[in-house]
This record gives structure tokens, sequence and C-alpha cells, in this order.
């Protein structure tokens, strides 16, 4: 999943990842990821192939039995478009019906949420979103977390000095 961004000379993004929440395997504990497709204007695409997208503070819900981003940030496309879009409108996700009903099963229970982790773009060119369900960490997991995180890098510094 450590997929890097490949860039044209021009500086797009042509496939690989365009935006990421790297808060989100910090606050939550990721169960289970869905990769989902995304509605997006053509203005929206190009601001994201330039990787200018944020996903810290957007979330995935239901709105009319289907699931929606909210409040992922794409800024306005620079490039002279007369069609103007809003930052942090709410876009479709696209899943399959079978999909959405087991995600908004598991939304039900209690402190299960949809996080989206990343934007990326597919080897034919298409944005998909990976969405992760998620449990909220409390403070005494995320201080074990990084107990955990810091042994991993103290233990391969040892054995690599050896």
């Amino acid at each position: 999943m450590a997929e890097t961004k490949t860039k044209s000379k021009s500086g797009l993004i042509s496939h690989g990842i365009a935006s990421q929440n790297r808060k989100a395997r910090f606050d939550y504990t990721i169960k289970e990821t869905v990769e989902a497709g995304l509605v997006l204007k053509g203005p929206e695409v190009k601001s994201l192939r330039h990787g200018r997208a944020t996903l810290s503070e957007a979330w995935a819900g239901e709105r009319n039995g289907e699931v929606w981003l909210f409040n992922a940030y794409i800024p306005e496309y620079q490039g002279g478009v007369l069609s103007r879009f809003e930052p942090r409108a709410p876009r479709k996700l696209l899943l399959k019906h079978k999909q959405v009903d087991q995600l908004l099963g598991q939304v039900a229970r209690d402190g299960v949420t949809l996080v989206p982790l990343q934007i990326h773009f597919n080897d034919r060119g298409v944005a998909k979103v990976l969405i992760g369900v998620g449990e909220g960490r409390k403070k005494a997991d995320k201080r074990h977390a990084i107990a955990a995180r810091d042994w991993q890098r103290d233990k391969a510094r040892l054995l690599r000095n050896k």
C-alpha cells in the first residue's frame, strides 16, 4: 500500500495517492477497508491530480440510503475553468448495494464509523476513495500504539546494527 505518486512533466499525478489521512490510523482502529468510486466534476479531478486535496477532517456517512463523503476539501482548480464548485461539498461514493447495506449495518453498531483513509488514482486513472471501518481509540490505546511503534523502530535499528 506504499504506493508513490507518479507525476508527469506537468506535475500531475497520473496514478497513485492524491491525498492521505495519516492521522486516521492513529485515531481509529481500522477493522476493514473498502474501495469506493467517487462522483466528481471535471475541475475537481484536475485539482486532485495536482495533489492538493485534504482528508484530515473528512468523514463518510449515510444520506438517503447511499454513502457520501462529507467535509473533504478539494480546492478550486486555478486553470481558468469557468465552472466553479464548492470545495467542501458532499460527494457521492459509488458502491454496490450489497456493500452499502453491509457498511450501513456496521455503522449502526455503537462506536463504529466510516473514515476516509486516502484518495488515489487507480491504474486506469479513475479516482477512488479508500474507506476504513473503524472504532475510535481511547487515550490509553493511542499510548499503546505509540509504544508499539517506537519498539518496532528500535528493534529494526538494533537488528540493522548487528
